[in-house]
């Protein structure tokens, strides 16, 4: 922007405005992780797009995973980790370490970071207030998680306040034994529980693509039924099935929409947010006038 003159930076927020409006007041979840994790200048700037939305009247609520990190300890640790259809292998030595680098490391310096742009940000796990309530996924892979409830009090009570909510997931069971839960599934579950306006999955491609290998050919929006179809025909093939997978449960959970966003390109929640060319892959249910 320092190259933009006051009169455009006017007519950019004269433009924004519609959008500021349409979503003052609403719940919006936002699931991060990837490369957008990993750069600092990226962090930063989407802690920026966070804290902005906050500002002026949206209610931000932050899921994040923390892969690298936990690979980084476990490698320290002399322990490899393993994967079994993308989901990691969980032993009790691993969930420690889950427990430790998620609920621990990742989520305050997340919530350090909101705080360094004027946010105001609490980090939850899944185990504050038995937010995320879980049940073994398979013995196979020993502390992975189902999600079987989501506990809304605690983040609302903190919306409600102002607070951005940063939530790390960690999910438990009513003895009290700890699950790691996948990052997505868990976002799609929070999104659904709180009726979210709208659900953004950072990664690390541009969106649905029809042809993999070309970002020029991403798919800007798809009904229930039109992901349904590509899956048929394997256009989402590989690593975007599980993703639409968990588009698809967070509108049948209850979400409005779920965009499949690019967390490489900078400030695109905002992209997305307030303005009509938008950002990434919209995934909505059939019938949907958006």
């Amino acid at each position: 922007m320092k190259n933009v003159s006051n009169l455009d930076r006017a007519r950019i927020l004269t433009e924004a405005l519609p959008y500021i409006q349409r979503y003052n007041g609403r719940v919006v979840v936002v699931k991060y992780g990837g490369n957008a994790m990993i750069s600092e200048e990226l962090r930063d700037q989407v802690a920026e797009d966070i804290v902005l939305l906050n500002a002026v009247g949206v209610k931000v609520v932050l899921v994040h995973g923390g892969g690298p990190e936990i690979n980084e300890l476990l490698r320290r640790l002399g322990k490899q980790s393993e994967f079994v259809n993308g989901l990691r292998v969980t032993d009790a030595e691993t969930m420690e370490v889950v427990e430790m680098t998620l609920a621990g490391k990742v989520n305050k310096n997340l919530v350090n970071l909101l705080g360094l742009h004027g946010g105001r940000a609490i980090g939850l796990s899944g185990m504050d207030g038995r937010l995320i309530r879980a049940s073994q996924k398979n013995p196979a892979l020993g502390y992975v998680g189902n999600v079987t409830g989501v506990n809304v009090k605690p983040i609302t009570d903190l919306l409600d306040l102002g607070y951005i909510p940063v939530i790390s997931t960690i999910g438990c069971d009513g003895a009290g034994q700890l699950y790691n839960i996948n990052g997505d599934t868990a976002a799609a579950h929070i999104a659904g529980a709180l009726g979210a306006e709208r659900l953004f999955m950072m990664t690390d491609v541009p969106g649905v693509l029809r042809d993999k290998d070309d970002p020029s050919t991403l798919i800007r929006h798809l009904t229930v039924s039109e992901a349904v179809e590509l899956f048929k025909e394997n256009v989402i093939a590989g690593g975007m099935i599980p993703k639409v997978d968990c588009c698809i449960a967070a509108i049948n959970y209850g979400v409005r929409s779920v965009v499949i966003l690019d967390g490489r390109v900078p400030h695109s929640i905002l992209a997305e947010i307030l303005t009509d060319e938008g950002a990434g892959t919209m995934v909505e249910g059939d019938g949907s006038n958006e």
